[in-house]
């Protein structure tokens, strides 16, 4: 608790730390005979430049905001445009001056056809505030997303076209953020670490990604915080918690700031659930992001975030019914002690920026993550499996009348760990005309002290239940077994481990024409080396080279068709969790994971019904070596540390946007995905991650007769996965697929104060925007489950999985405001 003061003391005193930034609008301006024009004034605002011969300008504006540029000249009709430019970014505007043009209206243009050449979606913010789930923010609209894919609710995490959760970059402002280590289940997680009330930008990337992007084999999603352009209060209320943000900026407009608090409660959620419990979450969390410009050249800026989550769990009771109208069978279950855990998180990161010229920018980035996990448990279920009373009538209608197995399972487990992840790392840019020059030099360090101590008794019908891996698999009560006995599980491991790496990236990307053609190509490459050492451990280095491609197209056609193609050798260097292993020791020669990703890309921008529709489509294949196979227990995820295994997976991803009801954007997707692997030669399975198929919609409405009564529909079915086996059996053995996964989230508001709506007087006036909405999750009630448990039969010595079901239909009202 001590370093979590100090980190808020630190945060709150760092005001002096920021900076406003700004991007760079440039052109040429030609006359409708296609001749440069001289001497053409161009304003915006206080600053402003002119045109020289050439008919070529340059002008910075600030950024993260919308800003009007005038163009005027003796001889030619005004033009105005409006932009809004991220930090950094540089968009070419060519404009055509013409003595009989009409004025252009008034249009924002933004950086978006940029980020489509890359093969990157661009999310908007509000869209990501407004819909629904049972965690909402940016995870939650990504599920929606083609090749993304959760079947946890309750879970932030997410995998991408066959990867696993651990195979997704994450940065804020250019920073890379990291996830805590011992989290088990989603409903210990609580909050995403990005808060949706700061973001200004989301941009996502599905696999195929740029050099400048990190060591990870799935996916890239970049976020933006926003720099304030005035003061403003923002809150969000509702039976799940609440958030309350803030942001200012001083009247120099040099010092800007916005900062927010967030407390998540899942009570209401796993209240509903089969298993009753006294279920006691805290999850909290502070997030400040700082600016302060010195001069026109230099700034910095500074990125804070403490969370404290506390998790108390002691289950009572639980009764599950399954199996069929023949045959219904019911386990219930008695539990007796609880689970503790508490996860703190600190991280803070300064960036400084050095405009050298209208050419080069610099960048020196210093970031510090801290986390202290502890994970204890002791609980005993004491189990029946039988038959189900199925007589109308009866009093113990639904009750188990004849019990076919009876046991129990006592669960242990001692778990703490401390990590702590410095980097330091220099970026730079060189911008010339249409040659854009990227490099980065990086390094981190990562020390993790890690105790792991976890075993497992089963006991069915009297006697214990030797593990699968056990030579001597008991066949009691049919048989007496005199041999020794042995927990299910049995995990114990003390690690002190280290970790140095040094990385470097180097890219160019360039925009052209072939003929008629516009064209767009990106190459690059990334080296990255790791040192493990520990104690107990043998020092082991190794060094990896990625290289990395895109081209892009846009033919000049009637139709308004682009081209991508994305190809590169993707590394993955173990994270510590990914350099231990089943035991929980620590391996340090295991090898970085590798792919060929290859991706073909096309995007089709129409109109129907008169409004704007983009058509995306894009095929994969990723040809994986050295791939470490892990196990996944919810969101649990154990290696095996010894690169045994080969793997692909190939599929394809459709999105269909646009404004299917006016002035609302939303879309529909689908994917198709099959990823196996070989493990140590014995054929091909189905990874843990092959969701086969995947369709999804988001859709905006409103009532036409009350147009401020706003619907979101939010849809998911993902085909089932496999993850039906015991823990720690043979997954040749066990391919069992779990259900599919189906589910709505329906959200209704009725807006009292619309975005840019003013009142001079009433209650009313004090509020930028206000909304009281009503929601209900899963909607039509399904059943979902995660994960299995598996009981024996006595009779039969048969193994029963019982499905371990998600949350049912749950209601929520929520209430956002902006002063």
């Amino acid at each position: 608790m001590k370093s979590l003061i100090c980190y808020l003391g630190l945060i709150l005193l760092v005001p002096v730390l920021g900076f406003s930034q700004q991007g760079i609008l440039k052109g040429i301006i030609l006359d409708e005979k296609n001749a440069p024009v001289e001497d053409v004034n161009i304003q915006a605002g206080d600053v402003g430049t002119t045109t020289n011969e050439n008919g070529f300008f340059i002008l910075k504006i600030p950024a993260n905001k919308e800003i009007t540029v005038q163009f005027t000249h003796i001889a030619f009709q005004k033009i105005s445009a409006t932009f809004k430019l991220e930090s950094g970014e540089s968009m070419e505007f060519n404009p055509v001056m013409n003595a009989s043009t009409e004025q252009i209206s008034t249009v924002v243009i933004t950086g978006r056809k940029r980020k489509d050449v890359q093969g990157i979606v661009t999310l908007e913010p509000e869209t990501i505030r407004l819909i629904p789930g049972a965690n909402p923010g940016v995870e939650n609209i990504l599920q929606t997303l083609p090749g993304v894919s959760s079947n946890n609710e309750l879970s932030t995490q997410y995998s991408v076209r066959g990867g696993n959760f651990d195979e997704n970059l994450v940065y804020v402002n250019g920073i890379q953020v990291y996830r805590p280590f011992l989290i088990r289940s989603g409903q210990q997680e609580g909050l995403s670490f990005v808060n949706t009330d700061m973001v200004h930008n989301v941009d996502f990337s599905a696999g195929g990604f740029q050099a400048k992007y990190g060591d990870k084999l799935s996916s890239v999603l970049d976020i933006t915080y926003r720099q304030p352009t005035e003061f403003g209060i923002t809150t969000d209320l509702s039976l799940l918690g609440g958030s309350l943000t803030a942001e200012g900026i001083s009247k120099d407009s040099k010092f800007q700031a916005i900062a927010g608090v967030r407390y998540r409660d899942n009570s209401l959620l796993v209240d509903a659930k089969e298993t009753e419990t006294n279920y006691h979450p805290v999850f909290v969390d502070f997030q400040t992001y700082l600016t302060y410009s010195f001069s026109d050249k230099f700034q910095l800026s500074f990125l804070g975030n403490a969370s404290l989550n506390k998790y108390d769990y002691e289950p009572l009771t639980r009764q599950t019914n399954f199996g069929t109208l023949e045959n219904p069978m019911a386990l219930l279950v008695f539990y007796e002690g609880q689970e503790k855990d508490q996860y703190q998180t600190l991280f803070g990161a300064l960036k400084g920026t050095y405009q050298l010229n209208d050419q080069v920018t610099l960048e020196l980035i210093a970031s510090k993550y801290h986390t202290t996990e502890e994970e204890y448990f002791d609980i005993l279920a004491q189990y029946r499996l039988g038959e189900v009373n199925t007589n109308i009538g009866d009093e113990d209608l639904g009750e188990v009348q004849f019990s076919e197995g009876i046991g129990g399972q006592l669960t242990h487990g001692r778990n703490d760990l401390d990590a702590l992840i410095a980097n330091l790392e220099h970026k730079g840019s060189y911008e010339k005309e249409n040659n854009h020059f990227e490099w980065s030099l990086k390094y981190t360090k990562e020390d993790i002290r890690d105790r792991l101590v976890e075993w497992e008794v089963i006991d069915s019908a009297g006697f214990s239940i030797n593990p699968p891996s056990s030579d001597a698999f008991n066949e009691q009560p049919y048989t007496p077994y005199e041999g020794p006995l042995e927990a299910y599980s049995n995990v114990r491991s003390r690690n002190n481990t280290t970790i140095d790496r040094l990385q470097a990236y180097l890219q160019y990307s360039r925009r052209t024409k072939i003929g008629t053609h516009d064209v767009w190509f990106n190459i690059g490459g990334r080296v990255h080396n790791w040192t493990v050492d520990g104690d107990n451990l043998e020092k082991n280095t190794q060094t990896v080279i990625s290289p990395r491609a895109q081209f892009a197209i846009k033919p000049n056609w009637n139709k308004d068709m682009l081209f991508r193609l994305g190809t590169g050798l993707y590394y993955q260097p173990p994270f510590y969790r990914e350099l231990r292993d089943s035991t929980g020791m620590v391996q340090p020669d295991v090898k970085a994971q590798k792919s060929l990703h290859v991706v073909l890309g096309n995007e089709y921008s129409f109109n129907m019904w008169e409004r704007p529709f983009k058509l995306t489509t894009e095929a994969y294949y990723k040809h994986l070596t050295d791939v470490n196979p892990y196990t996944i227990e919810n969101v649990r995820i154990r290696y095996r540390a010894k690169n045994n295994a080969t793997a692909y997976a190939y599929g394809l991803d459709l999105r269909l946007n646009g404004e299917f009801v006016p002035g609302t954007e939303s879309w529909f997707s689908f994917g198709y995905l099959k990823t196996e692997e070989n493990i140590d030669n014995r054929g091909y399975i189905s990874r843990p991650t092959d969701q086969r198929l995947k369709f999804a919609a988001l859709f905006q409405d409103y009532v036409p007769v009350l147009p401020k009564m706003k619907m979101y529909l939010n849809l998911v079915y993902n085909t089932g996965l496999p993850g039906g086996s015991p823990s720690y059996a043979d997954p040749y053995v066990y391919q069992t697929r779990l259900p599919d996964y189906k589910r709505a989230d329906l959200g209704l508001s009725y807006v009292l104060v619309e975005r840019n709506e003013t009142f001079d007087k009433g209650w009313k006036k004090p509020f930028k925007y206000l909304s009281l909405g009503f929601e209900i999750f899963n909607l039509f009630d399904v059943q979902n489950s995660i994960t299995n448990t598996w009981v024996r039969d006595v009779y039969s010595k048969r193994q029963y999985a019982i499905p371990n079901y998600l949350t049912p239909r749950v209601f929520n009202v929520r209430l956002s405001a902006k002063l």
